[in-house]
């Protein structure tokens, strides 16, 4: 019998005019936390869909095998039969169903029609005893935080008695406290014989979970590792980008100009509760040429303060703000844009693009009038300032006319950073930039950051990862309960100075 719970052997998956997959092989031994690693478009999520029957039997090139024995899905049920659970960073809940309803979504306990309710509220007791969740499972789920979502997906794939459970970035969202109950949960089923594929960008993680580690490169397999001292991150890095990065942050010394934005007792309440104050009282100077960083925790009020601005977010709003020394009067996103005040937001897929839209269409969506007239668009104009920006910020695709949907995250996010700079912002707000993408994505994202500063533009970054704000940031705002409770300059700051702001210290 194998020593390999899974083995997937020279896999290979082309789409029109690219490949994704070429030979890849992959096997993973019973018990044991296998990390997948590499850059976005490396070919991680594909392999995973070829695993789960999502891209089924003839659709690829290659085999699987499981305990040895060749399969071929044909769909995501049949996956599942053999054992395999997966677990999306964008997770599959239905939020106005309670957590027992989900779990047993089409696998209910049924006789002539008829759910035995009973049967599944004891089975779900017992599960989330088994995840570590102290819910009543009649608790709808749109009542949970996203960590205790997290739990109630690996609960319902532990009701599918799974030998091999893949995540999925799954920390991508999740604060410090989740992200460790997560990794906890994780070592309990690998203790209990349950294979663990995890993919993950958070390259500390891998190396504090992992025991053996696998790196995808351009649809290749590059190395598989067994994690242990000669295997460091920068080892790790050089793998999946092909080169040494010698520095994660490229750090450019920037010389500030004049105030471009300046904030003044600035005041929201939250529009479903309105006598509570989302933001309190803010106030802050955003200047010409330098990058302003915004610091602080899950629920400090970051994101609600800059789309309030931005004219996005919150009805009741107090206090006054400029632009170039005047008062502006932002009553929604159109308003702002016309300023030169553009908002990359955190959620790309929700907010910063339209999926179903091709690349050009996404990038000049924001400026229309530029390229339009009386008589509509110029799609000459549009396809040559859409090539311009495919080719500076190096957009990996067949064609201009590729749906973003089928881009990987960091080309994605190039996408919506390619809009904003065709909107030509005097102040561009950069929410999350390299949430969710590879170091190399990360490296190029700050070099097009580097490049702005130059040319004058203002940046305020909203980053939940310190290393990243104190990295790239010339100053860093800290926000705790939607107040400003430091300002730093970025030679002073450190990572326990900001957490003790966050934190609520004074």
């Amino acid at each position: 019998m194998s020593n390999y719970v899974l083995e997937m052997e020279n896999i290979i998956k082309d789409f029109p005019g690219v490949r994704a997959l070429n030979n890849v092989n992959f096997k993973v031994r019973k018990g044991e936390i296998h990390a997948l690693v590499g850059e976005n478009g490396a070919g991680k999520s594909t392999l995973m869909k070829v695993l789960s029957g999502v891209y089924p039997y003839g659709t690829y090139e290659g085999k699987i095998l499981i305990d040895g024995k060749e399969q071929n899905f044909e769909n995501i049920k049949d996956s599942e039969a053999a054992g395999i659970g997966i677990i999306y960073q964008e997770l599959a809940l239905v939020k106005e169903m309670n957590i027992a309803e989900n779990i047993y979504l089409g696998s209910e306990f049924s006789t002539f029609g008829i759910i035995n309710w009973d049967k599944a509220i004891s089975k779900t007791t017992g599960l989330l005893n088994e995840v570590g969740l102290t819910e009543n499972p009649y608790t709808k789920v749109v009542h949970l935080g996203i960590g205790k979502q997290q739990l109630v997906e690996i609960a319902k794939a532990l009701s599918k008695n799974v030998n091999i459970l893949i995540f999925d970035e799954p920390t991508a969202a999740l604060n410090e406290d989740d992200s460790e109950n997560l990794l906890h949960i994780i070592r309990k089923l690998k203790d209990q014989g349950i294979s663990c594929i995890y993919i993950s960008h958070k390259l500390k993680e891998v190396k504090e979970i992992a025991d053996t580690i696998t790196i995808l490169r351009d649809g290749e397999t590059i190395e598989t590792y067994s994690n242990g001292e000669n295997v460091t991150v920068d080892k790790i890095i050089t793998g999946m980008v092909g080169r040494e990065l010698t520095q994660l942050y490229p750090r450019k010394e920037h010389t500030a100009g004049e105030v471009v934005l300046e904030v003044k007792n600035w005041t929201v309440y939250n529009p479903e509760i309105p006598d509570k104050k989302i933001i309190d009282g803010v106030s802050f100077t955003a200047k010409k040429g330098e990058i302003l960083g915004i610091a602080g925790l899950m629920g400090a009020g970051r994101t609600e303060l800059m789309m309030s601005l931005f004219g996005a977010y919150g009805v009741k709003k107090l206090g006054e703000f400029y632009i170039d020394s005047e008062k502006a009067d932002i009553k929604g996103p159109r308003d702002a844009i016309e300023k030169g005040f553009c908002y990359l937001s955190e959620d790309r897929k929700k907010n910063g693009l339209v999926l179903m839209m091709d690349i050009k269409e996404n990038i000049t969506l924001a400026s229309l009038d530029k390229i339009s007239n009386i008589r509509g668009i110029n799609e000459n104009e549009e396809i040559k300032i859409t090539n311009h920006y495919v080719n500076a910020l190096t957009i990996k695709t067949p064609s201009i006319e590729q749906k973003t949907k089928n881009l990987s995250g960091g080309n994605q996010q190039k996408v919506v950073i390619s809009k904003w700079l065709m909107a030509a912002p005097k102040i561009l707000i950069l929410d999350e930039p390299t949430r969710g993408i590879d170091v190399g994505a990360k490296y190029e994202i700050y070099n097009i950051m580097n490049d702005l500063i130059d040319k004058g533009v203002s940046i305020i970054m909203i980053s939940s990862e310190l290393p990243e704000i104190l990295g790239i940031s010339d100053r860093i705002l800290v926000m705790h309960e939607g107040k400003l409770t430091a300002e730093l300059d970025w030679k002073e700051a450190s990572q326990e100075k900001i957490m003790h702001f966050a934190t609520g210290g004074r």
